[in-house]
């Protein structure tokens, strides 16, 4: 492993030297390449949506403070797209393909030639559609190149004091409603409150997928007797939000969920 990440930091350097952007989400996976690049020439950009959460943007800013690093916020009404936005099954590709295009252009103005995402070796194992617009804009993914996965970018992390080595993957919001169930800022605003909610009774990786009126909760399988205890007090939080139905999938927690 060490081997690989030794290569990973000279590739990097040999990039940086032409100027190198991050799309930085915050996610473990980008986070190790922030951390990586840290004091080499780099710019993150960090792509602001209705998709992303207030908290996960706040962590953004709070780890390139931390690392010294420069970070332009982008804020594009990625909801005008109806390619997005009626939530196809290639959404992702829309998206990504919106997303980076804008965030290339903002970082070749700034004089960064290069532009880098966190996607890890894993990813190239399962349907993301988006990774195909990251080629078509010759977007590199520097732990997938080096055939690094999740786990060892974790092990990585937890070695370089990483103090979020072990923080769960985050997916957009997006990715809990059903394909073509239409996305507006009203029920991605629901998902996000619902799954704060969950969290703040410790249930830290969740998904609340809408279905409608209906929420059907994604929790470990372990913490399903915790969910039961906590019943009368989330039921009593999640449903002014708009959800009629309250349910709990027997699966429990998974990746996903939507594209079976």
């Amino acid at each position: 492993m060490q081997n690989k990440f030794e290569k990973l930091k000279n590739y990097l350097t040999e990039l940086s030297e032409q100027g190198l952007c991050l799309a930085f989400s915050g996610g473990i996976d980008s986070t190790l390449l922030l951390y990586l690049c840290k004091n080499m020439n780099i710019l993150a950009i960090t792509l602001n949506t209705d998709f992303q959460t207030e908290y996960e943007i706040k962590e953004t800013q709070e780890l390139c403070k931390k690392y010294h690093i420069k970070q332009f916020i982008i804020e594009p009404d990625i909801l005008q797209d109806p390619l997005i936005n009626n939530n196809p099954q290639d959404r992702c590709y829309h998206c990504k393909k919106y997303l980076f295009k804008t965030a290339i252009q903002k970082a070749h103005e700034a004089g960064f030639k290069y532009m880098i995402d966190g996607t890890n070796f894993d990813d190239l194992k399962v349907y993301r559609p988006g990774l195909k617009a990251l080629d078509e804009l010759n977007v590199i993914s520097p732990l997938a190149k080096f055939k690094i996965t999740k786990q060892e970018i974790r092990n990585y992390s937890k070695q370089c004091g990483i103090k979020i080595y072990d923080k769960p993957s985050t997916p957009c919001l997006a990715t809990r409603f059903p394909y073509y169930t239409k996305l507006t800022k009203e029920n991605l605003k629901t998902v996000e409150k619902g799954e704060q909610i969950l969290k703040n009774y410790g249930f830290t990786s969740c998904r609340l997928r809408l279905h409608g009126d209906i929420a059907r909760i994604e929790i470990r399988q372990e913490q399903f007797t915790r969910l039961f205890q906590k019943k009368s007090d989330l039921i009593k939080e999640l449903k002014p939000l708009g959800l009629k139905y309250l349910t709990i999938d027997i699966e429990g927690l998974r990746s996903g969920s939507m594209d079976i």
